[in-house]
């Protein structure tokens, strides 16, 4: 059984994906407060840094935004030159620039801004001047993944660039055309308005987290969407008639059962307390030591109380192997981005070091966010990294110690 909640509490929207009862998927946005990653702006240069190889754009927010060379030049690699030019050649200051938001501003840090625009569709990712087929690789037969590119090379228009995502499978041509159609209309439409907007200016807003959700996150396989707001709700229905009508019926209005909200009664609550926390015990017997910093996420694997049966480096091995499922999922959760580093318990067998860094990438394969894993350190150590576009979640559902600024949480605020 896999199932979505949304649940609604005053600005804020919390979305959470169970299966079989087991919290797997958690975001969350205020609706004054949305996210900037996505929005397209029409900006000006404030000044080139030929030492880093990287600008400044003035996009109308309070820092200036970050745009590095590799955003500047062709989104397709086999058409990047070989070796970059210096960056003051490609622009100046004062110059206009369009650009796209990839990454929030976090901390004193601005957003980071990319040429190589993208806008998302229900089965597919137009990209305007990308000029390629790509196909998700979640896509596991090889058949479909080439009936997909055949019809996304029938569809894009010279230069054009089209991802067909996951959700794309078994899609029917007219239904991959008309969400294209739409994508490159939006284009068309944002392009007409920076020839007559004047820098710097917004000129397209990412969707709010129910359409990204119903968009980005609903599939065929979801039994159940359940949510506990009556105008969210019509909102919602709207989506999936517009977007799923398949999953219209699943669509379901929560109304409180024996005093309690939809979090408490599905168990979410619960699960997500457990899951922010600093200690986190696993069902084998051992428990994670989670330590999140601006820097970089350390987490530490320990026995704790499971002994195992037979010898040591078995029962080390099923507990780093335990580690690593777990992990996987509270990244998803946490939404933990950048520098990742696991002190899995010590192993002496290369085979098994293997085997745990191979589960790694296997549970981490589903994330729609981009995770790669990188290796062990000389100190045995795992590194990987997960793309980090938006504020930690625990940023938004805790407050920071009004003592120490950063060691201490307070009060959980999403009840």
């Amino acid at each position: 059984m896999k199932r979505m909640l949304m649940h609604v509490q005053g600005e804020m929207l919390q979305t959470a994906v169970q299966e079989n009862g087991r919290l797997v998927d958690f975001f969350m946005e205020k609706s004054k407060a949305s996210s900037l990653v996505g929005n397209v702006y029409k900006g000006r240069v404030i000044n080139v840094l030929p030492g880093m190889q990287a600008a400044f754009i003035d996009i109308g927010l309070t820092k200036n935004a970050f745009l590095y060379i590799d955003e500047l030049l062709h989104p397709h690699l086999e058409k990047q030159p070989k070796h970059k030019p210096p960056i003051q050649e490609l622009i100046k200051p004062g110059q206009e620039l369009m650009v796209q938001v990839i990454k929030e501003p976090l901390g004193g840090k601005g957003a980071r801004v990319t040429t190589h625009f993208t806008l998302p569709g229900r089965w597919s990712v137009y990209m305007p001047r990308a000029d390629y087929v790509g196909v998700s690789k979640k896509i596991g037969k090889e058949s479909e993944r080439g009936r997909l590119r055949t019809i996304g090379e029938r569809l894009r228009q010279q230069e054009e660039g089209i991802i067909l995502r996951t959700a794309a499978e078994g899609e029917s041509e007219h239904s991959l055309s008309g969400d294209i159609t739409q994508a490159r209309e939006l284009w068309q439409a944002i392009t007409a308005r920076a020839e007559e907007a004047q820098a710097p200016a917004e000129l397209h807003r990412e969707a709010g987290l129910m359409r990204r959700a119903v968009r980005d996150s609903l599939t065929m396989d979801m039994d159940e969407i359940w949510i506990d707001d009556a105008s969210r709700y019509e909102e919602a229905a709207e989506l999936l008639q517009e977007m799923t009508p398949a999953l219209r019926e699943r669509l379901k209005c929560y109304k409180q059962r024996q005093g309690q909200s939809l979090f408490d009664y599905f168990r979410v609550t619960e699960q997500v307390e457990r899951a922010f926390g600093r200690r986190i015990p696993l069902d084998i017997g051992g428990h994670l030591i989670w330590e999140e910093t601006e820097a970089l996420t350390v987490i530490d694997v320990n026995t704790g109380k499971f002994t195992g049966t037979s010898t040591l480096e078995d029962t080390v091995f099923r507990a780093n192997m335990e580690a690593a499922d777990e992990i996987a999922r509270l990244l998803r959760i946490r939404d933990v981005g950048g520098i990742i580093i696991i002190d899995f318990i010590d192993m002496a067998q290369e085979l098994h070091r293997e085997q745990v860094m191979q589960r790694m990438e296997e549970m981490t394969r589903g994330d729609q966010t981009k995770c790669a894993i990188l290796g062990w350190t000389k100190l045995g150590l795992l590194e990987l990294t997960r793309k980090k576009a938006r504020e930690n979640a625990v940023n938004q559902l805790f407050d920071r110690c009004a003592s120490c600024g950063a060691a201490g949480k307070g009060s959980v605020v999403m009840k």
